[in-house]
């Protein structure tokens, strides 16, 4: 089984950005962690990661016919990119959208998920376990999927 895990814009900046909301674990120590999840359940991962919503949109759309299912946290494009949920509806992979933040007790504008109109599962507000929930999840879906 072959995931994709996708990271959109300012997840690269994780331990400097704002640490009261996303906490003080750099983007490495969150591949790290997912990385070591992933081995115990026997789940191969890749990673990516843009600041660009071509660059996502082109890794989805590259991630059809190798991968069986993605993660995804596309960052501020959640509430904005209708690109990358159409990406999402072209290749009918399953996804599971992640926010480490709980964007439904932020902002007004944070409150629609264009990416989630296409994903299976949206986790919000656990940290970075949200993506290891979110793996385990996906895991469960491709497996009972007949």
């Amino acid at each position: 089984m072959k995931v994709l895990v996708i990271n959109g814009p300012n997840l690269n900046m994780l331990g400097i950005r704002e640490p009261g909301v996303y906490g003080n674990g750099s983007y490495n120590d969150l591949v790290a962690l997912i990385r070591r999840t992933a081995e115990e359940e026997g789940v191969e991962t890749d990673f990516f990661q843009s600041n660009h919503e071509g660059a996502l949109v082109d890794a989805i759309q590259q991630a059809y016919g190798v991968y069986d299912g993605l993660i995804l946290n596309p960052g501020a494009y959640t509430h904005t990119s209708i690109a990358i949920l159409d990406a999402l509806k072209a290749v009918s992979l399953p996804a599971v959208e992640v926010h480490i933040s709980d964007v439904s007790k932020r902002e007004p504008f944070r409150q629609i998920s264009y990416a989630g109109m296409a994903c299976v599962k949206t986790y919000m507000g656990l940290g970075f376990d949200g993506y290891l929930h979110a793996l385990r999840f996906l895991k469960q879906y491709l497996t009972e999927r007949p």
